[in-house]
């Protein structure tokens, strides 16, 4: 008696949880695209960096300035997780500060290690 008669299968069934071919699978593996464009997503401007001595953080207090690296009208970086996906300038939206785009960073580019 074969393994399949065992089972009590007939020889073209596959067993329950068995994966389905490819062809009827296809279908339920498209994704989403409007549950894709839901996700929400951070996105943050850096405006510039620098780098004290742990000193001289301690001595910071309400009306100390830190210089930046950047210069007045360099643009910004647009980033999403850390990684630079534009650049832009500042602009007044209202009563709220914006950015307006002025380069994309080309896909490949952004995966380029640092």
């Amino acid at each position: 008696m074969s393994e399949t008669e065992e089972n009590g299968q007939d020889a073209g069934q596959q067993p329950e949880g068995a994966a389905e071919p490819a062809a009827e699978q296809s279908g339920e593996n498209n994704i989403n695209q409007d549950v894709i464009r839901a996700i929400p997503i951070t996105l943050s401007v850096e405006v510039g960096t620098t780098t004290l001595k742990l000193r001289d953080l301690m001595r910071l207090s309400q009306g100390s300035v830190l210089e930046l690296d950047r210069g007045v009208g360099e643009p910004m970086e647009v980033k999403i997780n850390d990684t630079v996906i534009a650049k832009g300038e500042i602009v007044s939206v209202g009563d709220k500060l914006g950015i307006s785009v002025t380069d994309i960073v080309a896909p490949l580019e952004r995966v380029k290690p640092a």
